[in-house]
């Protein structure tokens, strides 16, 4: 039986290998640009695999690139004049260079945007999304060949592919993302609209990306997702939830520490509590967002805990895990007669 995630990555490196012959001995450079939280960062890691595949070399000096690439988020109360801000400066290198401009992530997911680009930054070449990240080789081909601009968003959740090329930021500490979107529909978030629905990569891919970092000089690995404690397994080598696959990496030789962000209060179980306890390579510091001390405001926000399930939970977790370090999120309102 043909495996259709498997087929999609197989073309797409086509795509990079037609790339690679269009570009050859030509010098071509790019430069990436990441706004947001630490999954856009791994996304930003495996485009930069992708380009480097391609036979583009990394650049940090925007006015030597050939290809620009902003992968945006639409969290922060700023993103949007950061992006625009942004998009003004590159106008003349795409006037004096002919630089390809491609816009990506989060912020592209909002029709609004989209919408905002096509009529004021015209300019701009290829818009791609969330979930058609895996799809770049391809829509930077028919750009090359076809000179036409290309919007590729699509709007339901995506699928988990494995095997897109990769260039890592450091050498000794790496991300790795065990799972995509979140369920939780907090009132102030958009994580959900533009990142889809909970989507699990399979344990056994996890757990083969870790053993060839660690075979690669790996000692620390960041694991990533945006309701991380959420995750669920298949039950490959008896592993079904994230305290599972905790105690499984801790068993990789190489690996000597294990972070993970971000958990969700309400899915801080007995089980994640006993693997951080049992599991020494485990960090101690723990991010766990409280967003506000109020019971009624996090009703409001549709948190699922109380304040005092908050305060009884960290307890439980200082109580098991006596060297533990919390740091936090929390959100709040600054009135404008305070602002300056």
């Amino acid at each position: 039986m043909i495996n259709l995630k498997e087929f999609e990555i197989e073309k797409q490196i086509e795509y990079i290998n037609k790339i690679h012959k269009l570009i050859k001995g030509k010098n071509k450079k790019f430069a990436i640009y990441t706004m947001g939280c630490t999954l856009n960062e791994n996304d930003s890691e495996k485009i930069s695999g992708m380009a480097t595949q391609m036979g583009y070399a990394k650049t940090e000096n925007l006015m030597e690139a050939d290809l620009i690439i902003f992968n945006t988020c639409c969290i922060r109360e700023n993103a949007e004049e950061k992006l625009f801000g942004k998009l003004g400066e590159v106008k003349k290198l795409k006037e004096d260079n002919n630089a390809i401009i491609a816009i990506c992530g989060c912020m592209m997911q909002q029709n609004h945007i989209i919408e905002k680009i096509k009529n004021s930054y015209r300019y701009v070449d290829i818009i791609f999304g969330t979930h058609t990240l895996h799809k770049f080789p391809e829509d930077l081909f028919n750009l090359l060949k076809e000179k036409h601009k290309i919007i590729d968003v699509i709007d339901i959740d995506g699928e988990v592919y494995e095997g897109i090329p990769i260039k890592r930021e450091s050498n000794n500490k790496a991300l790795v993302t065990i799972m995509y979107g979140c369920n939780n529909f907090c009132t102030y978030c958009i994580v959900p609209y533009v990142r889809g629905r909970e989507r699990n990569r399979k344990p056994e891919d996890i757990l083969s990306e870790i053993e060839n970092l660690a075979k690669a000089g790996y000692k620390e690995v960041t694991l990533l997702g945006q309701n991380v404690n959420s995750y669920k397994g298949n039950g490959y080598r008896g592993i079904n939830n994230f305290a599972d696959l905790l105690r499984a990496i801790n068993k990789i030789e190489g690996i000597e520490i294990i972070n993970f962000i971000s958990p969700h209060p309400k899915d801080f179980t007995d089980d994640v509590i006993l693997a951080i306890r049992d599991c020494k390579k485990v960090s101690r510091i723990l991010h766990l967002p409280l967003q506000s001390g109020s019971t009624n405001v996090l009703k409001r926000m549709n948190r699922k805990y109380t304040k005092e399930q908050y305060i009884n939970l960290a307890n439980k977790i200082k109580s098991s895990v006596p060297d533990v370090v919390f740091s936090t999120d929390i959100i709040v309102r600054i009135s404008r007669r305070n602002r300056k």
